[in-house]
């Protein structure tokens, strides 16, 4: 088995990590990523791979996680929440560049990829990652190998409408030209715009979290409202999927209560008399997307 390079290409950040064939890292590297200029992020990628080769001097595998998918239709990348990558041939470039082969998968994808193969739900059957951050994704894997359909959409559960809708704080526009899709609500900026609009106060995500750790009344009251909303969102997926293990990373999966109050709630909303799909926190933590970057090749 060869060493295995990964690259998790962030809207903020751009990490690089090589695995031995042990999966053990014996390499790592992050740096800011040029977000408004496609090139410099190509030269970004090249100038890191260059200098992983360098220091670990063996032949590698390269896997790229990205935000967005490459179209199987036109090969150009879409979807993308860094916006300057949308239309491009991405993929094309980048292995004309570094002169190999190059696996490109959603970054979600690699985060499930991660997490079923040597994390938080290793060995488990039926794998679905979603990762809760800026935005939010999701990936499937199934005896080990990532699930993707004839449209490179598997996982988009984001950009499905909140279910069950209850008093959810408007019907927010998504980025995707949509109105309430899920990550509209349970994403960072999403959770923190429901706020703004519930009690008129201009909080981030992680001010709200931490307000309602020291006992703020109207943050408490949110963060319960969030639980529910996961758990409608989630229920979605179970009725659909029927995962063994969903598990959660991103900047809103650090909220601890929400691995208690999910399950509590998924038996509302489940078409189902009993309810067991384990709700987990990614092991690998922020890493593991680029973990399952690495691990494309395997």
């Amino acid at each position: 088995m060869e060493y295995r390079l990964g690259i998790d290409l962030g809207g903020t950040k751009t990490e690089v990590v090589v695995l031995d064939p042990d999966q053990r890292p014996v390499y790592r590297e992050r740096v800011a990523t040029p977000a408004d200029s496609y090139d410099a992020i190509l030269a970004t990628i090249v100038d890191r791979v260059t200098s992983a080769r360098a220091h670990v001097k063996q032949e590698m595998t390269v896997g790229i996680g990205i935000p967005g998918a490459i179209s199987p239709a036109t090969g150009l990348l879409r979807n993308s929440n860094t916006v300057c990558m949308n239309g491009r041939r991405f993929l094309g470039d980048i292995e004309k560049l570094l002169g190999c082969e190059v696996r490109v998968e959603n970054d979600a994808n690699c985060f499930a990829l991660s997490e079923a193969l040597g994390g938080a739900a290793k060995d488990c059957r039926i794998v679905f990652g979603v990762i809760i951050g800026t935005g939010t994704g999701g990936g499937l894997v199934i005896d080990g190998r990532l699930v993707n359909g004839p449209h490179s959409i598997s996982g988009e559960w984001g950009h499905n409408p909140l279910p069950w809708h209850k008093n959810d704080d408007g019907a927010p526009a998504c980025y995707c030209g949509k109105t309430s899709c899920i990550e509209t609500f349970i994403s960072g900026p999403g959770f923190a715009r429901s706020f703004e609009v519930r009690f008129g106060r201009k909080l981030s995500s992680e001010e709200i979290i931490a307000a309602a750790n020291t006992g703020d009344a109207a943050c408490q009251t949110m963060i319960d409202s969030y639980h529910d909303q996961i758990a409608r969102a989630l229920a979605h997926v179970i009725n659909i999927v029927d995962p063994h293990v969903i598990v959660l990373g991103g900047g809103m999966s650090n909220i601890d209560s929400i691995y208690a109050e999910v399950p509590r709630r998924l038996p509302a909303y489940v078409f189902s008399d009993f309810v067991q799909t384990s709700i987990l926190k990614a092991e690998r933590g922020d890493a593991s997307g680029v973990y399952g970057a690495a691990l494309l090749w395997e």
